[in-house]
Parts: structure tokens; C-alpha cells; sequence
């Protein structure tokens, strides 16, 4: 497994100045924003896709510093109701197909997504709960009318171009949120669907990170080095639904932390075992969006936290004791 980062955290930086930064630090993979929520700062597929001499000069910088490219973060709400923003986010994500294309990139990681209510909706809306029956007609028509569909779609385009692994973020607030709606949406389009698995998402809404790992074997594509820190106070009081400013932090039920700032080594070195376990070998990506450290600080200690945490080298094809 292999140190990564998703590059956006220097999106004040160029490319240049980002990855020679993550070199000095060990980094040996990085995970490249290219659309979406994430912003194109380091990379616009939509330029690099048009402009040879461009695509070539950002070619060149990768290869400068040795530094894979692990994924492409495009993520959106490619089905959302409001068809001119819905619009925007999918541009995104074929120009992000088309781009992993033509740079030997086969990893797009993204959103599910989230429709409204109806056909006539302005806004997302996410469902929390079975009741009122209301609800239940809005997964259906939300799940069968509008993301399966979807996603048939994206998935034909993206194979027809070679992405391979579609690693969907669990993110609360879009229809896939936890293991359980991912895997039915796979169910649903096939295996070029997987998971973004990112614990922080997970922690706060009660799911053991490790029990997801094993209950996604086989379908976790890319990872995020996030972590999260319950708020055990706020929690006891509010619970974990929480929707006050991700700045207020001393309110809030739970907020994003550097890794190792949420929970324990032994937390972390357990879910690096199950991730072999479970098959996945590839990346840890530090994504950083700690509102208590600067970025290099988060960074930094992010890096040194992980580095004792990876398994670097390949599984052994046979075990001398046994």
C-alpha cells in the first residue's frame, strides 16, 4: 500500500510547487482533483484534453517527481434536479473519463449523487428514515427512476474509455452513504461501481470501520485518510444528526480531524490489516479538512501518523512457520 494525497489541499499552489512538496514528504502517490467539488486547480481535463502542449507539460511534471497518479476526484451530483447544476458536474465527470483515458488513469472517484424528490424538485433531498410513508416513494422513485438509470449510463461511458473502478465516496446527504447502499447500487449496475472508502463518513454515523472493510470485500477502490472525533458532550445532549457550521466546532456532535487526532494508531493499523484482508493494496489518500490545523501542520502529522500505519511491502506467497 502505497502513501497518497489528494492534491486540492495546495490548490494555491501549482502543480509543480504541490508535488515537490509531497516528495520531500515521502508521498509516492497522488490523488488529482479534476472537477467538481474538488476544483480543477491542478488539473482541467477540459484544457489538457484540447491543448497537446499543455497535456504534455502536465505529463512531464508528473513524471519529474516520480509520483503515481492514483485517481481522478471529480466529485458531484451528476443527477441533481436542478438540471443547469446537474449539467455542470457532468461535463466534469466525462471530461474526467476522457482524461483518465488519455493518461492511463483507470480510478475516477466521485459522488453517487442525490435527486429531489420528484421531477419537479429544486433541491436534493436525502432520506434518513422509513416514515411517513412519503419517504418510501421518494427512494423509489429517487433509486429507480433517476440513479440506477444514471449510473447504467455512466458506467457504459466510462468502460467504453477505459475507467475501470468508479469508487463512489459514502457520503451522507447523497443516496450512497454506508456500505449497504453501495453495494445495492453495485448490485444494481455492475462491478465498475466501488467504494471511495472514507472512515471519517462512517464513524459518525455509528459504522465500525473495520465491519464495513469486510462487509465491501471486493468492491473498496480507493481510500481517504480522514478521520473523525465524536464530540461525546454534544453527542449525549443532540445526537449525531448535526447540522451547525463545520467551523463551530466546539457545538458540533463530531468534526473532521487529521488522522490519528480522531482515534488511536492500534484504530487505524486495524483497518490497514482488514483492507489486505479484504483485498485492497493500493493507497491511503490524505484528504485534509482538519478546521483546527493549518494544512501543512494536518499534513505533516498526517504523513508521519500513516507512515507507521501503511504496510508497504506485498503480502508473503508463503508463510515459513506454517
Amino acid at each position: 500500500m502505497k502513501l497518497c494525497v489528494l492534491a486540492n489541499l495546495y490548490g494555491s499552489k501549482t502543480l509543480d510547487e504541490t508535488l515537490g512538496r509531497l516528495k520531500s514528504l515521502g508521498v509516492e502517490a497522488v490523488e488529482i482533483g479534476s472537477g467538481g467539488y474538488p476544483g480543477k486547480a491542478h488539473c482541467n481535463p477540459e484544457v489538457l484534453l484540447s491543448d497537446e502542449k499543455k497535456f504534455e507539460e502536465f505529463k512531464a511534471t508528473i513524471d519529474k517527481y516520480g509520483i503515481e497518479i492514483a485517481a481522478l476526484a471529480t466529485h458531484g451530483n451528476c443527477v441533481h434536479p436542478d438540471k443547469t447544476i446537474a449539467k455542470a458536474f457532468e461535463c466534469d465527470f466525462r471530461n474526467t473519463v476522457l482524461f483518465a483515458e488519455k493518461i492511463g488513469v483507470d480510478t475516477i472517484v466521485t459522488f453517487s449523487g442525490c435527486p429531489g424528490d420528484s421531477e419537479g424538485s429544486k433541491y436534493p433531498n436525502w432520506v434518513t428514515c422509513p416514515w411517513p410513508d412519503d419517504f418510501l416513494k421518494i427512494l423509489d422513485y429517487q433509486w429507480n427512476e433517476v440513479l440506477i438509470p444514471y449510473w447504467k449510463e455512466a458506467v457504459k461511458f466510462a468502460n467504453a474509455h477505459g475507467v475501470t473502478k468508479i469508487a463512489l465516496e459514502m457520503h451522507p446527504g447523497f443516496c450512497v452513504y454506508n456500505p449497504e447502499t453501495l453495494l445495492k447500487l453495485r448490485a444494481a449496475v455492475g462491478d465498475t461501481i466501488g467504494a471511495n472508502f472514507d472512515p471519517s463518513h462512517l464513524v459518525w454515523q455509528g459504522i465500525d470501520p473495520v465491519a464495513a472493510i469486510r462487509a465491501l470485500k471486493g468492491a473498496i477502490y480507493h481510500f481517504h485518510a480522514k478521520d473523525t472525533k465524536i464530540d461525546v458532550y454534544n453527542t449525549a445532549k443532540f445526537g449525531v444528526l448535526d447540522t451547525k457550521h463545520y467551523g463551530d466546532e466546539i457545538h458540533r456532535s463530531w468534526i473532521f480531524r487529521t488522522v490519528g487526532y480522531g482515534h488511536d494508531a492500534q484504530y487505524w493499523k486495524d483497518m490497514a490489516s482488514n483492507l489486505r484482508l479484504a483485498g485492497y493494496d493500493k493507497v491511503m489518500s490524505i484528504e485534509h479538512e482538519d478546521s483546527l490545523m493549518s494544512i501543512d501542520e494536518g499534513l505533516e502529522k498526517a504523513v508521519a501518523f500513516l507512515k507507521d500505519i501503511l504496510i508497504s511491502e506485498p503480502k508473503p506467497g508463503s508463510m515459513s512457520w506454517a
